[in-house]
């Protein structure tokens, strides 16, 4: 069953074209990765998605509901759910209080959006920081916050922007479990990410953008020996 459907989408500012008539399928419960050099537009086309951006055209269908034009929060609440390229938390509240925003997505009962928050954070790794301020973690569970606050919000589709960027090796496979066990949950993930060694074994697909456009759509052993990609974005080096 296909969750998320864009056709011919594009987004301006002035004469830049930042998303260039891009059309893209995903299929639910699969783990798709989103690449492609800066400028790209990888991120303009998360905020089409997640209506922080109006395109100028194109048709966006998630979970059957054309979403097109709808306010963020209407679209959170269809299920669609999205972290930040830089990390968007309430640094001066603690972290269950930063997890329950996302609750009440669902619920206006306190006790059980506390509940919810609780059984995010067990499952996310942060139980025993539950009381920590934010301004007191780390990057890394920051990062592991802002999964968590979305995950509250109960999505069918969990978009990730580059949420691994910035964290060592140890935190890369924390980071690449927890998604894996979110996937397992029959969420549907679409991830932007430039570590190649992180975001391709883990993809099912690899959708490349270069210049706004859609350049490559594969499965990643094919991704790594597309001419295109390799010269756009991979580079020789990494295709050796």
């Amino acid at each position: 069953m296909e969750i998320l459907n864009v056709k011919n989408l594009t987004m301006k500012f002035g004469n830049l074209t930042a998303v260039d008539d891009v059309s893209l399928s995903i299929r639910q419960g699969k783990i798709i990765g989103l690449i492609g050099p800066n400028g790209a537009g990888k991120t303009t086309f998360f905020n089409c998605l997640t209506g922080y951006l109006s395109p100028r055209s194109g048709s966006i269908q998630f979970n059957s509901h054309e979403i097109t034009g709808l306010r963020p929060n209407k679209i959170c609440k269809l299920g669609l759910a999205r972290t930040f390229q830089v990390v968007q938390v309430f640094r001066e509240m603690t972290t269950w209080e930063n997890v329950i925003v996302g609750a009440f997505c669902r619920t206006t009962d306190a006790a059980q959006a506390y509940e919810q928050t609780l059984e995010i954070l067990k499952f996310t790794g942060l139980y025993e920081k539950k009381d920590f301020l934010v301004s007191n973690l780390t990057i890394a569970d920051q990062k592991r916050l802002e999964i968590s606050k979305a995950l509250a919000t109960q999505p069918r589709l969990l978009m990730l922007d580059e949420a691994m960027a910035g964290l060592n090796a140890t935190e890369m496979n924390e980071a690449i479990d927890l998604i894996k066990k979110i996937r397992d949950r029959g969420i549907t993930l679409i991830i932007v990410e430039h570590v190649m060694e992180v975001i391709m074994p883990i993809s099912e697909r690899v959708v490349v953008f270069d210049s706004g456009k859609k350049i490559a759509d594969d499965t990643p052993e094919k991704i790594v020996q597309n001419p295109r990609v390799i010269q756009a974005y991979l580079g020789e080096a990494y295709h050796a």
